[in-house]
């Protein structure tokens, strides 16, 4: 395929990229409509597609390319951590005080800690490697158990806790994933690592939180001022640009800081219009970067051992699968014990925990970037296969979770959770997305699909709503200005009369 971009383009990348650009895009699309046939997430789907053209199979994206691309998953963190910031307001985490705090944390740690002494006491993996791996091990991807929740119409205590779990534990995995990234580049750099070392990351996210706290709250001085559709999406996306670039320049995710934005924004205007709007924006950005992320994906390095290690990737990558989820099961109980919630929640919120995807092989891809060469791309490759696994078992263990937790009836989906009392300590999302999602029509349930293309609908819905708002807001205003400069001439010539 590079011989033939090199024959008609005439020395420039110009045709490459656009080309390339257009074959990743119809690529995904495509295998989205096999995926949707199995109920399989999209993300499932691009990572394939990206599989295909990629240099094991097709091979007609070139590495030029790719390299050129390097920004896409900062880009896209940005845009999933901004849209995880909706769930956090002040009101909903109120109510939930330390309960949900205290499941993340013990679920998240429990899968980084198991990870840790796996990759370093079983498969003796180097330091950096193995610091890095363990701290991925802790997010979780919500998109998956959002979708699952839609489809079946569940609510409850188990699907409020759930939800608030799913989004606190990337905030979790992202700092661990700061300070495994200091100890991993200290340790190749042949430095000693210390707990000042370790700690300084960990402030540096802090300070990243506020600047995204001061981003967040631009976005609503912008936002004070009448502004088309347009402008107020533009306004978003050039300030999500821009706090990338910092990020980027600091040598840090842009996670944290995107998260604040999005929650200061919410808990400032509740205006949910603008997370619609992006949610409209972002899906093509989205699947070019699951997409560029399956090119990436190396199918060789898993059946060989590497320098660095012993076994091939291949079993390294099972017990991580395995591992991971035996310490969201353990953490999820254990935090769930702790803090005296349901025996429903205790027992089943671990198979609600198990997907794994955006945020994971984001900071995969940026854990790939820093530590460089073969150990990079191991790392890669275990996160990317292990992902699709997650993704094709974590929905249907979702649903399992949800019908032993009583949240939705398999035969009534409109009778849930009626039988568990309720509790003043219960955590409670009132949020516009849940609203929608637990009223959504029958037709809706047989497809997943047809629920992510409702909540983009919505959002298109309410992107041209605005739109005709604002143009008619505008045509009220010259309405309004030709009628007073009418008026005033009228009363201009009769004071000139009256003097006449």
């Amino acid at each position: 395929m590079t011989a033939f971009y090199e024959r008609f383009a005439s020395g420039s990348n110009v045709p490459e990229d656009i080309l390339s650009i257009s074959i990743m895009l119809l690529t995904g699309f495509l295998v989205t409509r096999i995926t949707k046939k199995l109920k399989l997430p999209n993300v499932t789907a691009y990572i394939v597609a990206g599989i295909l053209i990629g240099p094991y199979v097709l091979n007609l994206v070139s590495d030029r390319f790719i390299n050129a691309t390097a920004f896409l998953p900062d880009i896209a963190l940005a845009f999933i951590a901004f849209g995880i910031g909706e769930f956090f307001k002040l009101d909903t985490l109120k109510k939930s005080g330390v309960k949900v705090f205290i499941i993340t944390i013990l679920e998240a740690l429990m899968s980084t800690l198991l990870i840790l002494i796996l990759c370093l006491y079983v498969f003796r993996l180097p330091l950096a490697f193995s610091t890095v791996l363990a701290a991925l091990a802790a997010a979780t991807a919500p998109a998956s158990t959002m979708m699952t929740i839609r489809q079946t119409k569940a609510k409850g205590e188990f699907v409020d806790i759930l939800l608030q779990v799913v989004a606190l534990d990337d905030i979790v995995g992202l700092i661990a994933y700061s300070v495994a990234i200091s100890i991993a580049t200290s340790h190749l750099a042949g430095s000693t690592v210390s707990l000042t070392g370790s700690l300084i990351p960990f402030f540096i996210n802090i300070g990243v939180l506020i600047l995204g706290g001061v981003f967040g709250w631009f976005i609503v001085l912008f936002m004070r001022h009448r502004h088309s559709t347009d402008n107020r999406l533009i306004i978003a996306i050039a300030m999500l640009f821009t706090f990338c670039g910092i990020a980027s320049i600091l040598g840090t995710s842009p996670l944290l800081g995107c998260m604040a934005m999005g929650s200061v924004y919410i808990n400032m205007t509740d205006d949910d219009k603008l997370f619609k709007q992006l949610n409209y924006f972002n899906p093509p950005i989205l699947l070019l970067f699951f997409v560029r992320s399956g090119i990436s994906f190396n199918l060789s390095a898993l059946f060989s051992k590497g320098s660095f290690g012993t076994l091939p990737l291949i079993w390294i990558g099972i017990g991580y699968f395995f591992i991971r989820i035996v310490g969201k099961f353990l953490g999820s109980f254990a935090g769930s014990k702790m803090v005296h919630t349901h025996p429903s929640v205790q027992k089943y919120l671990g198979f609600a925990l198990i997907p794994q995807a955006g945020v994971a092989i984001g900071l995969a891809e940026l854990g790939a970037r820093a530590l460089k060469g073969e150990m990079g791309e191991a790392l890669l490759t275990i996160i990317l296969a292990s992902s699709v696994l997650y993704e094709l078992i974590g929905p249907a263990a979702a649903k399992f979770a949800l019908y032993k937790s009583g949240s939705y009836d398999e035969e009534d989906p409109k009778s849930n959770y009626e039988h568990q009392e309720d509790d003043n300590d219960t955590p409670d999302i009132s949020d516009t997305k849940r609203a929608d999602a637990i009223h959504m029509t029958q037709a809706d349930l047989s497809d997943i699909e047809n629920i992510e293309e409702k909540f983009y609908d919505e959002g298109a819905l309410e992107y041209f709503k605005g739109q005709y708002e604002s143009d008619e807001l505008r045509t009220i205003d010259l309405d309004k200005k030709k009628k007073s400069k009418a008026k005033k001439d009228k009363k201009k010539k009769s004071e000139k009369s009256k003097k006449k």
